[in-house]
């Protein structure tokens, strides 16, 4: 069941909360966010949040959904961690006219669920739409991360997902992920096909392998003394949320830095307005800067280069849902691992390639992507809304 993060399971429990709250209230109040050498909190994270959505035009519920302490059936909580409380997924749900397809959207490696703010008004007109923040990023719990090994880390994002999509009471959505939210939703999809009438995979990561004959670049940079050096950094699992923490007031500014050239002047697409862009900088430095939890997949997930260990190619002959691959013009992550997966996927399977888009191709170009979003769900969508058009892929859009 849904619930606030602010509700107590009893009175004791309750007034120990609020003690703490004072206490944090008045620690405050004696240092204020600006001398904080990490200037953030979950407050900042969930009001940046706020302020980045307050632009949409449609009405939005946010929630802390609890999905228990632990993975289900499993007697350690949360893969060995210490604390016995509760973990809580931040989730944002935009409800639509009754009978309207359920859709699900799960954000990529170092980002959130307001990275889709582009999409929301568009999408919510034809789904009900639900975003969430993975467990250990964005609003979200941050338990500590202790997996030793890529079956823990993938238990950890897909059991956690489990759970909340028991305490949201949903089955049969459509579940739409990102890079690496792309993965999860792959290896969910793989473990619970029940649940899911249809799997759209935009930018997907997780097809590669480093023994794939185009990874032979791979071999020789690390033979350099700089491939050296990056590889020892991304086996002990430096990430680059490390860098803006360590940065702490010079953080800000570098994300700035990035969110500007980015979205800006080395837009795929359409430029970011600058309102968008001073929200957009702001929720990310405080999604990135926050506790370091899931962020720590990395390695168990991928090796240096982004080649998957366990890569979704070798179990593209089990999938059991239809699958939409989405894939900007101009993404760094390459479409021909879809290409490949398709050959051997005996459920249907389409390509879709958006124009002036690159890894973020929701945010360089909203309109082609919910143009893709609406084909690939065609047959999940009311047969009055605009059925004369569903069927033919609109201009600009290539399938593969």
């Amino acid at each position: 069941m849904a619930e606030e993060i602010s509700k107590s399971a009893g009175d004791s429990s309750a007034a120990t909360a609020a003690a703490t709250n004072a206490a944090k209230s008045k620690w405050k109040i004696l240092r204020p966010n600006s001398l904080r050498w990490i200037p953030t909190s979950t407050d900042n994270t969930i009001a940046a949040e706020k302020r980045l959505l307050s632009i949409l035009k449609t009405p939005y519920v946010q929630e802390q959904v609890n999905i228990g302490s632990g993975p289900p059936g499993s007697k350690v909580r949360w893969f060995r961690s210490s604390s016995n409380e509760s973990r809580y997924i931040n989730t944002v749900t935009f409800d639509a006219k009754e009978g309207s397809p359920t859709l699900v959207m799960v954000h990529g490696y170092g980002a959130s669920q307001g990275f889709f703010f582009r999409n929301f008004d568009a999408l919510a007109s034809r789904f009900r739409v639900i975003a969430i923040d993975q467990l250990g990023w964005g609003g979200s719990s941050r338990p500590d991360f202790t997996c030793k090994s890529t079956e823990e880390t993938e238990a950890w994002f897909i059991d956690s997902f489990e759970e909340w999509r028991k305490s949201k009471n949903l089955s049969n959505f459509i579940l739409l992920g990102h890079s690496f939210g792309g993965y999860v939703a792959a290896k969910y999809a793989l473990k619970h096909p029940e649940h899911v009438q249809h799997l759209v995979l935009v930018g997907s990561a997780g097809f590669t392998a480093e023994s794939d004959p185009k990874s032979e670049w791979l071999t020789k940079f690390r033979a350099t003394w700089k491939g050296a050096v990056l590889n020892h950094l991304w086996e002990s699992n430096f990430t680059p949320q490390k860098l803006v923490r360590g940065l702490g007031p010079w953080g800000p500014g570098l994300v700035n830095r990035y969110t500007s050239a980015r979205f800006g002047a080395h837009s795929e697409g359409t430029e970011l307005t600058d309102e968008e862009s001073i929200l957009l900088t702001d929720y990310v430095y405080h999604t990135l800067a926050a506790k370091a939890s899931g962020e720590l997949c990395l390695k168990y997930i991928f090796s240096f280069g982004a080649f998957a260990r366990k890569p979704l190619l070798q179990s593209a002959s089990e999938w059991k849902v239809p699958t939409t691959f989405i894939y900007g013009m101009n993404d760094w992550m390459n479409y021909q691992g879809a290409v490949e997966a398709r050959k051997h996927m005996k459920v249907p399977c389409e390509i879709i390639r958006v124009p002036q888009g690159g890894h973020f191709v929701f945010i360089d170009n909203p309109s082609g992507f919910h143009s893709a979003v609406l084909y690939a769900c065609r047959k999940h969508l009311s047969q009055d809304q605009d059925s004369s058009h569903q069927e033919q892929l609109p201009d600009g859009l290539r399938l593969v």
